[in-house]
């Protein structure tokens, strides 16, 4: 059977004639979605293949969205689920990404807007549990900043832009990467993290932010949630936005006992994040499309570039990387 015969196979079978099953645009993972039609209703089917090969209770997605509805964390419903199929239907929040605010008649709405998910990020942020069990036992620890390192390393600068990078750099360059990694793990700061909270996994429905893709949720510094919001590939935020937001979330972290950072250490660690988080999102863009074919991304990989002589200039600790790096942030200043 085909996914859009599994997908039907979860509805009467008196009302299956009626579907109209669309393929949607989904992530950069295997995940695949879907639009399914019926009389007076539309909803989201996703297929996962890892969802065939795990147990519901230990399937990250429902683990993390029980665990975000418990804690009002505005998330789509989950209406059913087949394992054995791989699949979820959720309700349909509609179209509205917040990053389709930006050059749409309610930009106006822009500042507002990012104050209220500021609000939410506090929130989920602030979720404590059980720290055997995700999302609490994984973390951004050194392990897996390299693995996001190392991916830039592969898909960007080894393939990506050979062109531009002298290969006999990159064994400093890695060393670099191992020093500002040591700076990012720092266990006694860590929070719970969504890791891509950017405006394509947020949705605007009836007036309200959702959040979606949410089952990579780990532990890490608060700021990397923040970046990702913040210093985002595929929407520019106003530089003085920017600092206010950052201002909020800091404020709110402290009022909440959520950290116990000084706004100079916040700035500080915010910096170095960033830097990592858009080096993970340049190496992400530059894998689907050289291996994957997917040309979706590629425009997102120049704008993303272009925030890194902020921190690099502003951060000591990132300025060996900086102009190890030189060539290939200089093609795509303009």
């Amino acid at each position: 059977m085909t996914i859009t015969d599994n997908i039907a196979s979860l509805f009467a079978s008196g009302s299956r004639k009626s579907l109209s099953i669309t393929k949607i645009q989904g992530d950069a993972s295997s995940r695949q979605y879907f639009r399914v039609t019926e009389p007076g209703n539309t909803v989201i089917a996703c297929y996962d293949p890892a969802f065939e090969q795990t147990a519901k209770e230990e399937y990250a997605f429902l683990v993390m969205h029980a665990l975000f509805s418990r804690n009002a964390i505005p998330v789509p419903e989950v209406i059913a689920v087949d394992e054995k199929k791989g699949l979820l239907l959720l309700e349909d929040c509609g179209d509205q990404l917040l990053q389709n605010l930006f050059g749409s008649p309610a930009a106006e709405t822009i500042p507002g807007r990012y104050r209220e998910i500021i609000r939410t990020l506090i929130r989920l942020q602030s979720i404590r549990g059980d720290q055997k069990k995700i999302p609490f036992n994984i973390s951004f620890d050194r392990e897996k900043l390299m693995f996001e390192f190392d991916f830039f390393i592969t898909h960007c600068l080894l393939d990506y832009f050979a062109p531009q990078m002298d290969s006999n750099l990159i064994g400093s360059l890695r060393s670099e990467f191992e020093t500002i990694a040591a700076i990012l793990v720092k266990p006694e700061h860590f929070v719970l993290n969504h890791r891509d909270f950017h405006s394509r996994n947020i949705l605007i429905h009836q007036g309200k932010p959702v959040i979606i893709d949410f089952q990579d949720a780990r532990m890490g510094l608060p700021q990397y949630d923040a970046v990702s919001l913040l210093r985002d590939s595929y929407v520019t935020l106003q530089p003085d936005l920017t600092e206010e937001l950052k201002a909020l979330h800091y404020n709110e972290l402290r009022l909440g006992g959520v950290t116990s950072m000084s706004f100079d250490e916040y700035l500080y660690y915010f910096d170095i994040m960033a830097f990592q988080r858009n080096i993970k999102a340049i190496g992400t863009f530059c894998y689907q499309t050289r291996v994957k074919k997917n040309s979706t991304f590629e425009h997102s990989i120049a704008p993303t570039l272009r925030y890194l002589p902020d921190y690099i200039d502003a951060r000591a600790e990132l300025k060996k990387a900086g102009k190890l790096l030189h060539a290939i942030i200089e093609e795509n200043r303009q």
